[in-house]
């Protein structure tokens, strides 16, 4: 659910460095508590952000909710197709459904960001062997009762 090479800001985005271009997206847990997405603004290439500062909105049928920068730099890349189909945030929010790519002088931040292993605690998500057991305790407990239906 949490990817371990992005990182990820309080404020529910992602970040995955390439060079010095920063891809921002956000995160299943936002988009999953969100509900389907069915708009996106976000800024222009060349608009200068502020970490910690919002940068664009999306909206779902449950509510409007500010973007907020991750980082500091400029927008150099916006994704389009989200745009006219928001709906991929939440399809895939690590893949096709990033959001903008930014410049970034210096670290713009990025250090102060959350691992995925942070992240995870921060929204209170069982990490991935805490996730397999509570799911092998739900198959077993199917099973328990699937054959006591049958006695």
């Amino acid at each position: 659910m949490f990817p371990d090479e992005l990182r990820y800001h309080e404020g529910h985005a992602w970040v995955r460095e390439d060079g010095e271009e920063l891809t921002i997206g956000v995160s299943q847990y936002a988009s999953d508590e969100m509900g389907e997405v069915i708009f996106a603004e976000l800024p222009e290439e060349g608009t200068e952000l502020e970490r910690d500062e919002p940068y664009g909105s999306i909206e779902s049928a449950k509510a409007v909710e500010d973007l907020i920068a991750p980082v500091s730099g400029t927008v150099v890349r916006r994704n389009e197709a989200v745009l006219d189909a928001p709906e991929t945030i939440n399809d895939e929010p690590y893949g096709e459904g990033w959001l903008i790519v930014v410049r970034s002088e210096e670290d713009g931040g990025l250090d102060s960001l959350l691992s995925a292993e942070e992240y995870r605690a921060h929204v209170g998500a069982p990490d991935a062997e805490d996730a397999a057991e509570e799911e092998e305790e739900e198959v077993e407990e199917e099973e328990e009762l699937q054959f006591d239906e049958d006695e």
